[in-house]
């Protein structure tokens, strides 16, 4: 049974927000650590343009925190259970373990 219709609509939002390829090549990288764009951009291979485009959309529907340090923001997935998701996606879709 589902206990809450607001949790339903949160997982709705997150998947539908991490249901992009760039989005969740992004989510491997990120994974459980924090890092700043340039991490981002070097390892998933796109213009920053671009990459902040899709920062700024996990971030506006939750799946991303943000901290800044000097001239440096650094992202981190900002939920234990998107966290957990993004882990099996990392390790079924990512290659971690294959």
């Amino acid at each position: 049974m589902i206990e809450k219709q607001e949790h339903i609509e949160l997982a709705a939002r997150a998947l539908k927000a991490i249901a992009h390829p760039l989005r969740l090549k992004i989510l491997c990288v990120v994974g459980d650590q924090e890092a700043c764009v340039q991490e981002i951009v070097d390892q998933v291979g796109t213009s920053q343009s671009n990459i902040s485009q899709h920062l700024a959309i996990l971030r506006e529907k939750g799946v991303l925190l943000t901290r800044k340090d000097a001239n440096r923001v650094y992202y981190r997935v900002g939920d234990t259970r998107t966290l957990q998701l993004v882990g099996m996606m990392r390790e079924v879709f990512c290659g971690e373990g294959n």
